[in-house]
């Protein structure tokens, strides 16, 4: 496979497996609309359903920006796979998260998952730091979110 054809494959794949980590999160995330979730007591912070909305697109969106600029910047996937793995291994955990949550209703186990996501984005950040600066300052706002719903979640569990 020449060297272009491979870069335009793993750009399609990272977009389809992101957009497909949004869209597996989102047939469980009702909000709202999910009965228990609107049962819950949650806490002051708590951000009203539409600001969740706009919020997961833009992330989305950066996170995918960032590890393709990875894999343009190493010149191919052998040599982003570190920082890539780490990529779609933090979208299966993202996943995961959602359906712990909001499809489970397994609230401290949802918040070990976030533990372990925190910790992916950190180590995915440092990652692709090495091959561009600019794909690691793009995941920022994805960690600061992770870490604004971990004092979410963690929350949900105190006041449930």
């Amino acid at each position: 496979m020449t060297q272009r054809r491979s870069a335009f494959v793993t750009i399609v794949i990272i977009a389809v497996l992101t957009a497909a980590t949004a869209a597996l999160g989102a047939i469980v995330s009702a909000g709202s609309d999910d009965v228990w979730y609107a049962a819950l007591t949650k806490p002051v912070l708590n951000l009203p359903d539409l600001a969740f909305a706009i919020i997961w697109p833009i992330l989305f969106t950066f996170m995918a920006l960032g590890a393709v600029l990875v894999r343009i910047k190493a010149g191919s996937f052998a040599a982003a796979s570190g920082a890539l793995g780490l990529y779609f291994t933090q979208l299966a955990v993202n996943i995961s998260w959602s359906w712990l949550f909001f499809g489970f209703h397994q609230v401290l186990l949802a918040l070990v998952a976030l533990a372990i996501l925190w910790m992916l984005i950190l180590a995915m950040i440092r990652s692709f730091a090495k091959h561009s600066m600019a794909a690691a300052v793009l995941q920022i706002p994805y960690f600061l979110w992770v870490s604004f719903a971990g004092y979410l979640n963690a929350s949900i569990l105190g006041l449930n």
